[in-house]
């Protein structure tokens, strides 16, 4: 499985808000510039934190981007479950009864596969620690080792 660069975007954006700490709407344009990417694309993110209930859109020339909530409240999960969906990563085909297990007795089939019991088990954990993470939980990190990164945020966008 590998999860697309939308989710890094996505997590990044949101430490942004808060951190710019704007009391309007922060554009796409804006929000883009600071990753060097182009608008629309990150725009697609965007739109996809909105759908979750992560971002509140406002539309217009002063419209833009805020937090729906704090970053107490958006886990990591969230932001994965926001820009992937909320489909398992593995899917299981039952590739067990084709070929040598083709003639697989039905009783053994009700059973599930030791393959797919392994992922899910695997996947379950991963899910669990990404909704134990808040961004809250990020954003002290990159503090302790970055402590001035809001004011850098800032006087970046400011400056720009």
């Amino acid at each position: 499985m590998r999860i697309s660069e939308g989710v890094e975007w996505a997590a990044h954006c949101l430490l942004l808000l808060d951190w710019m700490d704007e009391d309007r709407p922060v554009p796409t344009a804006r929000l883009a510039a600071g990753f060097e990417l182009p608008p629309p694309y990150l725009n697609k993110q965007l739109q996809a934190l909105v759908k979750a209930g992560l971002v509140t859109s406002t539309p217009g020339a002063r419209g833009g981007f805020r937090l729906a909530r704090p970053l107490e409240r958006i886990t990591m999960m969230d932001v994965v479950s926001a820009i992937e969906g909320p489909e398992e990563a593995f899917q299981c085909t039952e590739i067990r009864v084709r070929g040598v297990g083709a003639g697989t007795p039905a009783s053994v089939l009700r059973r599930p596969c030791a393959v797919s019991t392994a992922m899910r088990k695997a996947e379950l954990a991963w899910r669990r620690a990404l909704a134990e993470q808040t961004l809250a939980d990020v954003s002290a990190a990159v503090k302790r080792g970055v402590p001035e990164i809001e004011d850098n945020v800032r006087a970046w966008y400011a400056r720009n």
